[in-house]
């Protein structure tokens, strides 16, 4: 091996102290500097629980945060709510992934936007409206993707574009007429795919030309007029290449 060697100092505990010394080390379950559960080390502590689940539960209540986060995970769900106001933030998303559904109300305003959004996407869908006013745009988007369709309203006018942009590609097309002033050009480009054909018109006068090129193939052609000058090239382009693929079908008729 060439270059700096580098000395890896495994976390080691003194056996000697350990309650478990007479019973899981004796039966292989646990490990010196590899599966311990007395060592600030998360993966041995792990390990030690992975091997012995059962004693999960009596270290929900350990002074070492990462010892308790990763108990939650084996222990009992009965032993999990008394965990729901752990002074460490880690613990509570822990216990937000395992909480019977029941008791995540009581987590809705955690001063933690991971465990906000943990409960965002594990409540039940009819208590998601208690969310919408979240402080967090990452919690709302993850509301925004679960309401029913008909509870999206209340998100048209979200303060951030991330969160407008799922009700743009949720709210049933009818009712994107409510989006197509939205001060976000990104948002009213999933408007003008969106929309119909007769509500498009509303938008050929749109800043964004992306916006006026999607229009542009969808309205219909005595719409076209107000785009025959528009300053970008590509819209233009392809009000001309429409006017005159109408053109050619007429002369054909007639």
């Amino acid at each position: 091996m060439t270059g700096e060697q580098r000395t890896v100092t495994v976390p080691l505990a003194d056996c000697s102290l350990c309650p478990f010394r007479g019973k899981t080390l004796l039966q292989g379950r646990c490990m010196p500097g590899d599966t311990c559960v007395k060592v600030e080390s998360g993966r041995q502590i792990d390990r030690f629980f992975k091997l012995n689940p059962h004693y999960a539960e009596q270290y929900l209540h350990d002074s070492f945060w990462e010892r308790r986060a990763i108990a939650v995970r084996y222990a009992p769900l009965k032993a999990l709510p008394a965990l729901i106001n752990d002074s460490d933030e880690v613990v509570r998303r822990a216990i937000a992934y395992k909480l019977p559904l029941s008791y995540l109300p009581q987590l809705m305003n955690d001063c933690d936007r991971e465990v906000r959004m943990t409960v965002a996407d594990r409540i039940p869908v009819e208590d998601l409206e208690k969310m919408v006013a979240d402080p967090d745009y990452i919690v709302r988007v993850t509301i925004a993707k679960r309401l029913p369709v008909g509870r999206l309203f209340r998100l048209i006018c979200d303060p951030d574009p991330e969160v407008r942009k799922i009700v743009a590609t949720r709210i049933p097309s009818v009712s994107l007429g409510l989006l197509v002033h939205d001060k976000a050009a990104e948002i009213r480009r999933i408007v003008a795919e969106r929309i119909s054909p007769e509500d498009a018109v509303s938008l050929l006068t749109d800043s964004d030309w992306v916006v006026r090129y999607v229009v542009a193939q969808k309205v219909a052609p005595t719409a076209l007029k107000a785009l025959e000058n528009d300053p970008e090239p590509d819209v233009r382009s392809i009000v001309q290449q429409r006017l005159s693929s109408i053109s050619q079908v007429d002369d054909y008729h007639d």
